[in-house]
């Protein structure tokens, strides 16, 4: 009799436990990609798995629980946020766990929990390594900050503006261009004098610098900030001017015409003048004239010319004996590899003395003839 309730009793405690058994839900989380490595002000992106092993539904609400300070997160669901998810017996679904790093952090690994809790509870344990320092400043970079031209140049630098910051941040652009040179800032192309970036986004930025006309051989820097309410930043350009060019071929008082007589000549003073910051070489000095003029110089070449220095050449004119009376066109050119001038002169022909002394011979030998011919023959 004994043994028979013994055995009842077994019965019954091991048929309960079975259909305890049966009846609990088991909820457990499940993702690949436990361990990730970021920089800051990245966002991490997780798919999980939510598993519902048990023979009932199970209604699971989230928590993720150990995030650092100032880390956010954010749990959705086909693309609908989410507190709690609702599964059937034996089934699955995935939710989306996005993290989100902030810009002003340490270098190190972090550790925190996701927490799937139902009739059961399920964690999972995530680990982020942050590979770099993180701040909250402004970075304004540039590769290339020295540029080299002449005075006439224009100096085209290309920046990169990125914000570092957890916030949008309004940039004012400036510079510190010595006196008479010009900066503009472009964007997209466009002029601006100030630009706009939400939290770590980045922006290229031309800077187009022009020189004053006067710059001198020279290197020039010139400051360039960026600055915002609450964070700035500097970087410095640099222009290295080799000098400017800059030739004059003139006469000593600026008039560019002379008379001439047909079959003589006439020296015309020029005067070639190096007008720009840098000296210039082998300077070749050259004439163009009417057919059967012809030209001498008494220096076709000047070997150095200093800046801001002139030299006198002396060109001789002549023009052929069979030269018509009228004006004439003649170009005198002064032409190195770098720089080169010209002056257009007016040339006036005027007949020979000479020929005029035979015009009047001419003239009275004919009247001579004529009073001849007139006292012989008039009287018959």
């Amino acid at each position: 009799m004994i043994r028979k309730i013994f055995y009842s009793l077994l019965t019954l405690v091991i048929g309960g436990f079975f259909i305890t058994s049966t009846a609990f839900a088991e909820v457990s989380v499940y993702t690949p990609h436990t361990g990730l490595s970021v920089t800051p002000g990245e966002d991490i992106e997780y798919s999980v798995d939510i598993i519902n092993s048990g023979s009932s539904i199970e209604n699971v609400g989230f928590a993720v629980r150990g995030l650092p300070e100032g880390w956010e997160y954010q749990i959705s669901s086909n693309g609908t946020n989410i507190e709690q998810l609702s599964i059937r017996p034996n089934a699955e679904q995935s939710i989306r766990l996005v993290v989100t790093v902030p810009l002003q952090v340490e270098k190190g690994r972090y550790e925190f929990d996701l927490v799937a809790e139902g009739s059961s509870t399920s964690t999972l344990d995530l680990l982020v390594n942050v590979t770099e320092e993180g701040t909250f400043k402004t970075n304004f970079t540039i590769d290339q900050p020295n540029m080299e031209g002449h005075a006439d140049s224009t100096f085209e630098y290309s920046t990169t503006l990125k914000n570092q910051t957890a916030e949008q941040q309004h940039y004012s652009l400036s510079s510190q261009a010595p006196n008479g040179w010009t900066t503009q800032f472009k964007v997209d192309g466009n002029g601006v004098t100030s630009v706009t970036l939400e939290p770590n986004e980045e922006k290229t930025v031309d800077i187009v610098v022009t020189p004053a006309n006067n710059a001198k051989a020279d290197t020039y820097k010139i400051p360039v900030k960026a600055q915002s309410g609450g964070t700035s930043s500097e970087i410095e350009l640099e222009a290295v001017i080799t000098g400017k060019y800059g030739l004059t071929i003139s006469t000593p008082n600026g008039l560019l015409s002379d008379d001439i007589t047909a079959g003589g000549d006439t020296v015309i003073d020029l005067v070639v003048e190096n007008t720009g910051s840098v000296d210039l070489t082998d300077i070749n000095v050259k004439s163009s004239t009417p057919p059967k003029w012809e030209v001498e110089f008494d220096r076709d070449t000047i070997p150095t010319l200093k800046a801001g220095e002139k030299a006198n050449v002396k060109a001789t004119l002549k023009a052929p004996e069979d030269a018509i009376a009228g004006d004439y066109a003649a170009t005198f050119s002064a032409d190195t590899g770098e720089a080169s001038s010209e002056a257009n002169f007016r040339i006036s022909v005027k007949t020979s003395t000479a020929w005029g002394f035979v015009g009047v011979a001419i003239i009275l030998v004919v009247v001579g003839g004529l009073y001849y011919i007139f006292k012989k023959y008039g009287r018959r």
